[in-house]
């Protein structure tokens, strides 16, 4: 929702990954055009996202969000119809199992609305590739320095991946 717009790009933040003990990029790097497409005026046509929240917390624990952007535009670029992936959780709730039913409902979000595949880049040191992985992800080579996944949500279905 355009609503979650001021979350989103922390959120965003969060999800720039690099390897420890590098501390989170500076709050800068969310103004590159490399960046910032994942984001910016959320809400359009196509945009597709769901907020974490649990039991006792205030404020949403984090996001799984997903855009389709040009061919060519973006890290996890496959085609126009092939949304890019992202997904953050708030540091406190990193580590405890709440990313997989995050992402799977992100993911069957997506499959609701006729997305046929589903495309991410992901550090190779990133612990999170395992979850992806039992998400439906499939290594598909490398963009720079980092793994394409993809994730074709049919299968994942036919699989029982995303229930």
């Amino acid at each position: 929702m355009p609503a979650d717009q001021r979350r989103l790009w922390h959120w965003l933040h969060v999800a720039l990954w690099d390897p420890p003990p590098a501390p989170l990029r500076p709050i800068e790097v969310l103004q590159q055009p490399g960046v910032r497409i994942y984001a910016e005026d959320w809400g359009r046509a196509g945009d597709i996202g769901v907020v974490a929240e649990l039991d006792g917390q205030a404020e949403p624990i984090g996001a799984c969000w997903m855009r389709q952007l040009p061919t060519g535009v973006g890290l996890a670029s496959v085609d126009e119809r092939t949304p890019q992936l992202g997904i953050a959780l708030e540091p406190a709730f990193q580590h405890r199992g709440l990313g997989g039913p995050l992402m799977r409902a992100a993911l069957q979000a997506a499959r609701r609305q006729g997305v046929q595949q589903v495309a991410l880049t992901v550090h190779p040191e990133n612990p999170a590739i395992t979850l992806y992985e039992r998400c439906g992800f499939v290594r598909q080579g490398l963009r720079g320095s980092y793994h394409l996944m993809v994730a074709p949500l049919a299968q994942a279905l036919r699989s029982n991946e995303l229930s």
